[in-house]
């Protein structure tokens, strides 16, 4: 192995200085050492380390070495990052590192000026810090040759990889990495920069996409050293180990009125981020604590660019105040010397928590802290149940959606507007193998030709008439975003833009004025200009409000943090401070729920009435699986409860036994609502079954249905109290 000093002496030496004397570095940390020889031999790597690791440093010194030694001509290096906010907190870093060696950074994504993009084509710098939305649309632009911007390339950074890795912009991205080595003509070095996650070596396999098997890769983790990484896949799969130390503590207040009287309360003249898990919460905290005269700063993905960079500016310089937040703040986006993270309600993932108390114990002589504020009963015993799990030391594997069918639609059109004719027989060589884009793509591709999305000539692939009706506007912008948004009007002051709000609260019916609440701040509604989606207004007292929807899956709670509630109400705290009020809420709901829990197995409960419920703590896609596999014995719901199920009030023993024999041999996939397609982007290039089947496929918990039909189920009749 190679000695820290020995790793050092690798960089380049203009580089070394500097890390040494305008750093100020007496070393590196171990994570930046072990990235060194690995990253100059060209093999990928996930770089593995928690929030404030140095990752982001563990690849750029190699990567600016390997450009000096080889020569790299052209934009050589991409930088690439789920958030822009998050590339603009990194742009002036790596411009400082890059600068060392006569090296330059450019910044490209939406929000950056059309004078700028032209000057970063004609003047291409080293590295291009961008997201792959905006990396998608270079390829397609007309105003682009991207065959000669990139054929310089070598090298991509994926910062924040498990943010990708989860969901479809992962499977985004390494479609357009694939089809940037081709323009390259070279395969590319990827290297991903990941928090903690149950499952690293499969993070890397995922990552290196078609080059799996034939190019060298490595999980760098120095900080999970000693069997550690042995250790976290194990809890990965359900065995405990010791949770990292931290300050932590779980309140209940029972509204967000009561919330922001604690925080207001609570740590005066420290630096305070408030994670909240919508953007309507969020308003609504920021309001309450401005009322309270706390100095409050908000950020959200429904504010404009403008007031998102105002609040983190402010945030990052004052001291006694604080920020409400969703998730846009959980990734690596300095906001300065942090104090305290307070969590409202539960996050989804142990992995999200991970990343939010990350933000904190920087600083020598303190520790990683978080409060937890619960505002109903069934947040609280989430809440309970997350800290339960994270301190046994699981956290969730990254798991890339199945069957990415939409994308596939999404990819091929893309395909042809960047090649403008695409061989029918040759279409699958563009992705190399990627496994979405084998044989089973074929009925995609003819669904497409079918439908007018794409057209056919003398063995040719084209855009047709639908693809142009559907996603031709705007330079065929909406082609290359792959999430779907609905549609929401944008909010102006006078001149200046607040932020973009739901129609609903547009268009509803309501006695007097119209009100809104927007960057914390009440406004009354002057004019809305329906054509432009276009909303006007002024300063208000009160009265405004705050709402949100949107199309996709809705938040669900897996198996393993389900039963880790189901082991919160059979009387295992997890091991934090339990104010007194969270203590005896917990008691409530443990004394309330005492006849829907037992260790050994489920319980079907039937109530006076005829209201019969399986009560098997499995969450939503394990009960949304079994109640399709279940079909004679349950009575159909609308919406997939993660605890129980309910069954029909004429169940029969003999009926029930027929039914989990069938269940047991052939699991059926969910039901999906019509709504949920809809929501689906690009859903109406598929072939309605295919749409059908890939969300079927994303709701679907085998293995959790698998468990439960395995364990003992107990038949329990009460009377109502």
């Amino acid at each position: 192995m190679t000695t820290p000093a020995a790793a050092f002496d690798l960089l380049d030496p203009v580089l070394g200085h500097h890390i040494v004397n305008s750093l100020g570095w007496r070393s590196l940390h171990p994570l930046q050492e072990q990235a060194i020889d690995p990253l100059l031999s060209g093999q990928d790597a996930v770089l593995l380390a928690p929030t404030a690791g140095g990752k982001t440093e563990a690849a750029a010194f190699p990567l600016l070495t390997r450009m000096n030694q080889r020569g790299w001509k052209g934009t050589s290096v991409l930088y690439v990052c789920p958030l822009k906010a998050l590339l603009n907190n990194l742009h002036p870093r790596l411009q400082t590192y890059a600068g060392w060696l006569g090296r330059t950074v450019g910044l490209w994504h939406g929000d950056i000026a059309s004078t700028k993009r032209r000057r970063i084509l004609t003047q291409r710098p080293d590295i291009l810090l961008t997201t792959p939305e905006s990396l998608e649309s270079m390829l397609v632009s007309t105003h682009v040759d991207h065959h000669a911007f990139f054929s310089g390339l070598h090298s991509i950074v994926i910062d924040e990889v498990h943010a990708f890795a989860g969901d479809d912009r992962g499977w985004h991205l390494l479609a357009v990495l694939e089809r940037l080595a081709r323009v390259a003509g070279r395969p590319l070095q990827r290297i991903g920069l990941s928090a903690t996650v149950g499952n690293p070596d499969d993070l890397l396999t995922w990552l290196q996409g078609s080059g799996h098997g034939t190019r060298p890769g490595q999980v760098i983790a120095p900080h999970l050293a000693d069997g550690e990484r042995e250790s976290l896949r194990r809890v990965a799969e359900g065995t405990a180990s010791a949770s990292p130390p931290g300050d932590i503590e779980l309140d209940y207040v029972g509204s967000v009125s009561n919330a922001a009287t604690v925080i207001a309360a609570l740590h005066r003249g420290e630096k305070r981020l408030v994670f909240c898990e919508s953007r309507r919460t969020v308003e609504e905290l920021g309001e309450q604590l401005r009322l309270r005269g706390i100095i409050t700063f908000l950020s959200h993905a429904s504010l404009s660019v403008d007031e998102r960079r105002r609040a983190e500016t402010a945030f990052a310089e004052a001291r006694d105040c604080v920020i409400v937040s969703t998730s846009t703040l959980e990734l690596g986006i300095d906001v300065g010397d942090l104090d305290r993270v307070i969590q409202l309600d539960a996050p989804a993932t142990v992995a999200s928590f991970l990343q939010r108390i990350g933000r904190t114990g920087r600083r020598p002589g303190t520790l990683r802290n978080c409060l937890f504020l619960a505002v109903s009963e069934e947040a609280l015993l989430s809440s309970a149940a997350l800290l339960l799990q994270w301190s046994r030391g699981w956290v969730e594997s990254v798991l890339a959606p199945p069957e990415p069918r939409h994308l596939i639609a999404q990819q091929l059109l893309a395909l042809c507007l960047q090649e403008h004719r695409v061989g029918e027989h040759l279409w699958q060589q563009w992705w190399n193998g990627l496994t979405p884009f084998r044989a089973g793509a074929e009925p995609v591709v003819n669904h497409l030709i079918q439908e007018g999305y794409l057209d056919r000539d003398d063995g040719l692939l084209f855009i047709g008439p639908e693809a142009e009706r559907r996603y031709g506007h705007r330079h065929c912008m909406t082609l290359t975003a792959v999430f779907t948004a609905p549609p929401e009007f944008t909010v102006f002051n006078g001149r200046t833009e607040i932020g973009r709000t739901d129609p609903d609260l547009l268009t509803e019916e309501i006695e007097g004025p119209r009100r809104l609440l927007l960057a914390g701040r009440n406004w009354q509604v002057t004019y809305i200009d329906w054509h432009r989606k276009r909303c006007f207004v002024e300063p208000a007292d009160e009265g405004g409000r705050a709402r949100w929807n949107g199309f996709g899956a809705e938040r669900v709670r897996s198996f393993t943090l389900t039963r880790a509630a189901r082991d919160v109400l059979l009387g295992e705290d997890p091991p934090v401070r339990l104010t007194k009020r969270a203590s005896l809420r917990l008691a409530e709901a443990r004394e309330a729920l005492l006849d829907t829990v037992h260790p050994g197995g489920t319980l079907i409960v039937r109530r006076d009435g005829g209201d019969v419920r399986w009560w098997t703590w499995a969450g939503h896609r394990a009960n949304a699986t079994l109640s399709a596999t279940l079909p004679s014995v349950i009575v159909p719901h609308r919406r997939t409860n993660g605890d129980w199920i309910r069954l029909r009030a004429d169940l029969t023993s003999s009926r029930w036994q027929a039914a989990l024999r069938d269940a047991q041999a052939n699991l059926a996939l969910p039901e999906v609502a019509d709504y949920a397609i809809r929501g689906l982007k690009f859903s109406e290039a598929l072939p309605p079954r295919l749409a059908e089947a890939t969300l079927a496929a994303r709701l679907m918990d085998a293995a959790g249905a698998q468990t439960v039909l395995a364990e003992s189920i107990r038949l329990s009749t009460l009377t109502e109290r």
